[in-house]
């Protein structure tokens, strides 16, 4: 069975940081995608970024987010990380890390519950 456990959120001032943590049990993150999503309530969820196996972690950011997160894995700890900077309001949301079966596998097959981060102004 495949669990995925965030941590790391929390209520933070506008320009603060925050790391978030995914640790993952029953899967090996190294051996598919993994990426973190959002979801501010009444909106949609929102892709946030994602790390790949191809080329040692190839990464992709949304745009909203580009040049201000960063997401990471560590092997060893089979977890996946994603550092926020200069945060803003609008980053206000629950942060999902989800991961897929396969690499090649069209869609996310593995979520976490989430962890709140709270930005204020």
């Amino acid at each position: 069975q495949v669990q995925l456990v965030e941590s790391g959120g929390g209520l933070v001032q506008a320009g603060d940081s925050l790391r978030l943590s995914c640790a993952a049990s029953g899967r090996t993150l190294s051996s598919t995608t993994t990426a973190w999503f959002r979801q501010a309530p009444g909106k949609e969820r929102e892709f946030v970024a994602h790390i790949t196996v191809w080329n040692g972690g190839t990464t992709y950011y949304a745009d909203s987010v580009k040049g201000r997160f960063t997401i990471s894995r560590d092997n060893a700890k089979n977890t996946v990380y994603l550092q926020m900077n200069s945060l803003k309001p609008e980053d206000t949301a629950t942060y999902l890390c989800a991961a897929k079966s396969s690499s090649l596998s069209p869609r996310y097959d593995y979520w976490g519950q989430g962890t709140q981060v709270t930005v204020s102004s």
